[in-house]
């Protein structure tokens, strides 16, 4: 199998709380936890992990979180954070039901406190790597290992989650194998889309600061979609400068880095893009104007290559490691078949085109033609893509402009699929309804859940509270111009009464998406927007379960 290339860039982990609230906590420990909620090392989730099937199998992993210098390709260099001086980190892989430890060492500068979330994975509460809310930070020299059984096999990804160190370099694949593996298939690639601006035009503190002054100072005549709620899905787009290009530059985005700064009534516009839009978004597409889309670390000028045999059927693992970008993924001159999405199974579905939001995860097979053929993934909105390549036979690199007309034929997105029969959830009605109202908008950067920013100090101070054994039905509702792909840790629900399982899903704008699962994993466990800069924010909330 293909292993990604050693000098891959990827991408990091979702926003939090400042270092200084994470050393306060004291929850770390789950010997004391809130009145009336399960504790994240409470009895209920050592009870739960007992019963999960294991192999009696342990693999250690050893991760050094540190400064690096990478190469991203074409000469291009990038000063970021990475685990072990690679991005992405090496892969793990291990086998449904093998448990994982995995020792964290934080050697990262400016005593910068870390954690690792294991994005997707149903696991023991206090491993889910959310400080303050299930553990302490690690703070800088210090250690921390991660130790659960991971039992849902399937494609999923790890990274930090403080502040928004997910839009800079600490990030690996995790694949779960299934030891009754279904699938038949020759060989499979891992195949990580990634945003990137990191020691490039600079932090993604230094971007967060420029985006959370808002859009309210500037001068809005001749601008559209600026506010917080006055445009609509059917304007020009969230971020219209009244026709300017603002993106980073033009068709060939990534020929030349961007300019340093833009301004509008003297403001800075260094971060923010204007003009993003797209019609498969509902409009908006993105806030943050990134000089580089990669994949597998690489810049389309110097991409990462597969090298394969025509007639192969190869697995392609693909996951949006991305923080601000939705890509549209196709592979020139071949058709993809969905088999996965968020790790489990779907009815098989044949598409020229996938639409992966931040943090969801696609499996696709494809049977391999004879030549070279560009894997294309186009920043949806953002007049910009990043590609590598499938080879096969001779031929010569495509551009690294290309846009292979798949990219304009049939487009599938997650609303479209069916759960697999052996996946899907019974039919049952909900105990407990909780409405997710997303709110907020460019206009104060005030992205929030049903009107309340959440507070990091203070995480379980209005949770959304549920009972073990329930079955739970969130309602997304957007009241907002802008999409956001909501993240639930912990669990994997099911889009409506027989969509695909996921814990991943876009939210359109104006829209409506109803979600269920069991609650069959106590602990305490976030719910968020996985655009890093809007959880940030404030777009967050709790689901903890009543002890």
């Amino acid at each position: 199998m293909n292993s990604i290339n050693r000098r891959s860039v990827l991408l990091a982990g979702l926003g939090v709380a400042g270092a200084g609230a994470l050393a306060a906590c004291n929850s770390a420990s789950g010997s004391g936890g809130t009145p009336g909620l399960v504790s994240p090392s409470g009895s209920a989730v050592t009870r739960v992990e007992k019963k999960r099937s294991s192999t009696g199998k342990v693999m250690k992993r050893s991760l050094t979180a540190t400064s690096v210098r990478l190469d991203l390709g074409g000469g291009i260099m990038a000063r970021t954070w990475a685990f072990d001086g690679r991005t992405p980190g090496k892969e793990i892989r291990l086998t449904a039901g093998d448990t994982l430890a995995a020792e964290l060492t934080n050697q990262l500068p400016d005593k910068t406190a870390t954690s690792i979330h294991w994005h997707g994975l149903a696991l023991r509460n206090d491993m889910d790597g959310v400080p303050p809310a299930t553990q302490q930070a690690v703070r800088a020299g210090a250690a921390f290992t991660y130790r659960f059984i991971a039992d849902a096999p399937g494609t999923y990804f790890f990274h930090p989650h403080v502040g928004v160190q997910l839009d800079r370099g600490l990030h690996a694949p995790l694949i779960v194998e299934d030891p009754k593996e279904p699938l038949s298939y020759d060989d499979e690639w891992v195949v990580v889309l990634d945003d990137w601006l990191d020691g490039v035009t600079g932090t993604p503190d230094e971007a967060f600061a420029e985006l959370k002054r808002g859009m309210g100072g500037m001068d809005h005549s001749g601008m559209s979609g600026m506010g917080g709620s006055s445009p609509s899905p059917e304007s020009s787009g969230g971020h219209d400068m009244g026709g300017m290009d603002m993106s980073g530059g033009g068709k060939d985005e990534m020929s030349a880095s961007p300019s340093p700064s833009d301004s509008a009534s003297g403001m800075s516009m260094k971060f923010m893009l204007m003009g993003a839009n797209s019609e498969l978004l509902g409009g908006d597409a993105g806030d943050v104007k990134y000089p580089y889309h990669l994949v597998n670390g690489r810049v389309p000028q110097d991409p990462d290559v597969y090298t394969g045999k025509p007639g192969k059927r190869v697995r392609l693992r693909i996951i949006n490691a991305g923080s601000d970008t939705a890509y549209r993924v196709a592979l020139g001159g071949h058709k993809l078949t969905i088999t996965h999405t968020d790790g489990y199974p779907v009815e098989h579905r044949r598409t020229d085109a996938l639409l992966v939001g931040m943090g969801e995860r696609y499996d696709v097979l494809v049977t391999l033609d004879d030549g070279v053929f560009p894997l294309v993934a186009l920043a949806e909105g953002k007049k910009a893509s990043g590609m590598a390549l499938i080879r096969t036979g001779s031929g010569s690199k495509p551009s690294s402009t290309v846009r292979p007309e798949e990219l304009d034929r049939m487009i599938m997105s997650a609303s479209e699929l069916r759960a697999a029969d052996e996946v899907r959830l019974s039919a049952k009605k909900a105990d407990r309804v909780h409405r997710i109202e997303l709110t907020g908008g460019m206009d104060t950067y005030n992205w929030a859940i049903n009107g309340e920013k959440f507070d990091m100090n203070n995480p379980d101070a209005s949770p959304l509270r549920v009972e073990e054994g329930q079955r739970v039905r969130l309602d997304f509702v957007n009241t907002t111009d802008m999409w956001h792909p909501m993240h639930l840790h912990g669990h994997t629900y099911q889009l409506g009464s027989a969509g695909p399982r996921k814990d991943t899903t876009i939210v359109l704008p104006k829209k409506k998406v109803s979600v269920v699962f069991d609650a069959d994993n106590p602990g305490q466990w976030l719910l968020h927007c996985h655009n890093a800069y809007h959880g940030e924010a404030g777009m967050m909330a709790l689901v903890a379960y009543a002890s």
